[in-house]
């Protein structure tokens, strides 16, 4: 991650996140008897559940619908939902380009490739920088606090998250009484849904009202009704522009409910519903000038219209339509019994195959919860933050993070969840073209590496992190990456001119490298890493990186106007750039280099944490163990010189390298090392540490890629299954093609495959055995191109059944 903090200041940001047992509402001294473990789990494999209220931050559980998030903490005194909505920044709308770059571009570009390297940083960072030269953060809009009564011990206590129905359900008995909580974020009604029920009728009396850190108010503006009324932050020198509206209701049967000066208070009821809306002035990018209130009441007044079994139902028949499309079963033991926090403690010893299940499963949760059609996209914690300045501004990093928070969105059959960031490329081109006319007198569009709510696309944080302009690059391939697993073209079609003017830019702005002739971006850094050449730092010309992306954004801008048959002199100039770029190169230590001269073995972090040369094995297929061998074992030697510790986001993105170099054992080993203390909370939140989730969707991908690799116009079936998982079946994966494929393997070997053919056309399935193909129980006529490889052609809307021969 780039810090725009020092590293020094990481374990204090993350023990930021962790506020004690007083954020939990739980005073010292309050006695838990602990549920004892049974076989009565097993009827939610899928739920994680704990025997004691949260502790902190990172054991509350998330809930959201992509709008709003909260974090349950399940305490039996003073209940909290932390809050977030997902356009809660802040700052507000300006530009962050540098009228300066421009001129001091050719100078840079000279001190780069004359080696020269703090001259070039320092006149990047006075002159070439965004104003200001870091960005806005993501902000907390506070927290719901719903305080119960105290007198009695609580016995029977319990805390669970389905990830089936998304409800968190926190139970308790106190003094004979049964007190039962279900949460939840709705989607289709907008609103965070908390019900509260007692087991004796007139048992349930409690307040509800709001505290933020934020500059706010308190008010009541009806006699169910509190309000929280506050504005986001300055930062940067840049006022803080959105201004929100947090509004609770509570909706109580029996008893007398009342709201004063801000809180909600219920006596005497049988059961209540607690229904939370939020409204920004958030708009767009552009325009922080919406109506918070208007927004607030629009979602709060329907909601409360339906009685809380509609509001559930509704919810849960939503979530599941995304939810069901893929399942896994690996197995399980008495392991899946235990708490979750007791089995990542325990999982690096083995037998506990369910564990693996349900982090997969987490995943698919966590990215239905964070990212929805209409809303922005997961930020660096997807939209779960608890701090005004957190981490790294919990923003948009897009030399990896970003970009892996969306790696299982297609293979793992959520293909409507990476909506958002379409949204987002269509701002960024916007945003970005004035910074490639300002900064680089370029066409196009760039965008460096990292953004937020406004849409910053100049460098920031300082030249030896943030002076990368290949953003816009990556970020952009998700466009052909769309098209390549559901063939649609008119999607295609409606977002071409995006891909298209990425690649605008780069035809204006690389330059030929004085040393060799080939085309290089000239300054950028390979990402966060430093090198030694000549005074060191980390700016360099054409690093590995930078030219994979180009090859892969050329092509595709290339074949997408071949899908579209269109724009054929720009196919033809693309092409040509891309027969120039700057090769791959295997150094002395027959490791790949990471930059275009061999300066590996030099570098200053010998284990660094990024390992960005490799985006050519993963997420790109330029690197394979069939079409360029050199390299594939080139990459191999890289990790293994890399060797295997690493952040949580970073072990992540290992388990699908190791995927990809189909060693199946090594790649759960780097699972094994994620699923610990040290880099996932007790609430399986992906540490770096502090918190970050891309982490939980990189794993999430990873298992994708031990059961279903599609590349090369081909469908691997089990190309990297690991011998601890011998037994199991998937079901609902997406496979590039346009193909949703389900498989089943015994004693490690495949059983059998289920391939729909949602587009229809050629099919390749790369075995490890000769398989047969039948379709309605007729055999498909196939061809066996080469060793391992059976070909077909599938009909749109066909299913076909694959066998061992």
């Amino acid at each position: 991650m780039t810090p725009d903090v020092p590293r020094r200041q990481f374990m204090a940001l993350a023990a930021t996140t962790t506020t004690g047992l007083a954020a939990a509402g739980l005073p010292a001294g309050t006695a838990h008897a602990a549920e004892p473990a049974g076989p009565e789990r097993a009827d939610r494999p899928l739920a994680l559940w704990y025997r004691e209220p949260a502790a902190d931050w990172l054991s509350a559980l998330p809930l959201g619908n992509g709008r709003l998030g909260a974090m349950v903490f399940g305490a039996t005194e003073t209940e909290r939902l932390q809050l977030n909505a997902d356009t809660l920044w802040a700052g507000g709308p300006h530009s962050y380009d540098n009228h300066k770059g421009l001129a001091a571009l050719p100078r840079i570009r000279q001190l780069v490739f004359d080696g020269k390297w703090p001259e070039a940083e320092t006149l990047i960072n006075s002159d070439f920088l965004g104003v200001p030269g870091g960005q806005a953060q993501y902000q907390t809009v506070g927290s719901l606090l719903l305080s119960l009564p105290t007198a009695g011990t609580v016995t029977g206590y319990r805390r669970e998250l389905d990830l089936d129905s998304a409800v968190a359900t926190t139970t308790y008995t106190r003094d004979g009484v049964t007190f039962t909580r279900e949460a939840f974020a709705s989607a289709p009604d907008r609103v965070i849904v908390v019900r509260l029920s007692a087991s004796k009728k007139g048992a349930l009396s409690f307040g509800a009202t709001f505290e933020s850190p934020l500059h706010t108010s308190l008010s009541s503006p009806d006699p169910l009704t509190a309000a929280l009324d506050g504005t986001g932050d300055a930062t940067g020198g840049v006022a803080g522009a959105v201004g929100f509206r947090a509004l609770v209701r509570v909706l109580a049967e029996g008893g007398t409910t009342t709201s004063a000066g801000g809180t909600v208070t219920v006596r005497g009821a049988d059961a209540a519903t607690v229904l939370v809306a939020i409204g920004t002035t958030y708009v767009n990018w552009e325009n922080a000038n919406g109506d918070a209130a208007g927004q607030a009441a629009g979602h709060l007044n329907p909601a409360a219209s339906r009685p809380y079994g509609q509001l559930r139902s509704r919810h849960v028949e939503d979530h599941r339509a995304l939810f069901r499309r893929t399942s896994l079963d690996v197995g399980s033991s008495d392991a899946a019994a235990l708490p979750t926090d007791e089995r990542v403690s325990r999982f690096g010893s083995g037998g506990d195959p369910q564990l693996v299940e349900l982090h997969f499963q987490y995943g698919r949760y966590l990215l239905i919860a964070a990212s929805r059609p209409g809303t922005q996209p997961a930020t660096l914690q997807g939209i779960w933050n608890d701090l005004t300045s957190p981490p790294w501004g919990s923003k948009y990093t897009i030399n990896i993070n970003t970009e892996m928070n969306y790696w299982p969105a297609a293979p793992a059959n959520l293909l409507e969840c990476w909506e958002p960031v379409f949204a987002l490329l269509d701002e960024l081109a916007v945003a970005g073209r004035s910074t490639a006319r300002t900064q680089y007198g370029a066409d196009g569009w760039v965008t460096h590496h990292n953004t937020d709510a406004w849409r910053g696309t100049a460098p920031v944080d300082g030249a030896f992190w943030g002076m990368w302009p290949m953003g816009g690059a990556w970020m952009s391939m998700a466009i052909w990456e769309h098209y390549r697993y559901t063939r649609d073209t008119g999607k295609l079609r409606a977002r071409y001119p995006v891909l298209k003017g990425a690649a605008q830019f780069f035809l204006d702005a690389l330059v030929t490298d004085p040393a060799t002739g080939a085309l290089v971006t000239c300054p950028s850094v390979s990402p966060e890493n430093a090198h030694h050449g000549g005074g060191g730092g980390s700016l360099c010309a054409g690093p590995t990186m930078d030219m994979q992306l180009l090859r892969d954004l050329f092509g595709a801008v290339a074949s997408s106007a071949d899908a579209l048959g269109t724009d054929a002199a720009f196919r033809d100039q693309v092409l040509a750039a891309r027969g120039r770029l700057a090769p791959m190169k295997v150094g002395a230590r027959g490791q790949l280099q990471e930059w275009q001269q061999d300066w590996d073995a030099g570098a200053p972090e010998q284990q660094h944490r990024h390992v960005s040369h490799l985006y050519g094995l993963h997420p790109s297929n330029q690197i394979s163990r069939t079409r360029t061998p050199e390299l594939f074992t080139a990459a191999r030697t890289t990790l293994v010189q890399r060797g295997d510790a690493g952040t949580g986001w970073s072990l992540a993105w290992k388990v699908n390298f190791w995927a990809r170099l189909q060693e199946g054992d090594r790649s759960y080993k780097l699972l094994a090392d994620l699923l610990t203390p040290e880099r996932t909370a007790p609430n399986l939140f992906d540490l770096h540490p502090p918190f970050q989730i891309d982490g939980n969707f990189g794993a999430c991908a990873g298992v994708t890629e031990w059961l279903l690799q599609s590349q090369h116009d081909e469908l691997h079936l089990l190309p990297a299954l690991p011998s601890q998982l011998p037994d199991g079946s998937v079901r609902g994966l997406l496979a590039r093609g346009g193909f949703e494929v389900d498989i089943s393997w015994r004693g490690g070997a495949l059983g059998e495959a289920r391939l729909t053919a949602r587009a229809g056309g050629p099919a390749r399935l790369r075995t490890a055995k000769e398989v047969r193909v039948t379709s309605g129980d007729a055999p498909v006529p196939t061809t066996r191109p080469e060793p391992g490889v059976t070909a077909f052609t599938a009909n749109a809307g066909a299913t076909y059944l694959v066998r061992p021969a």
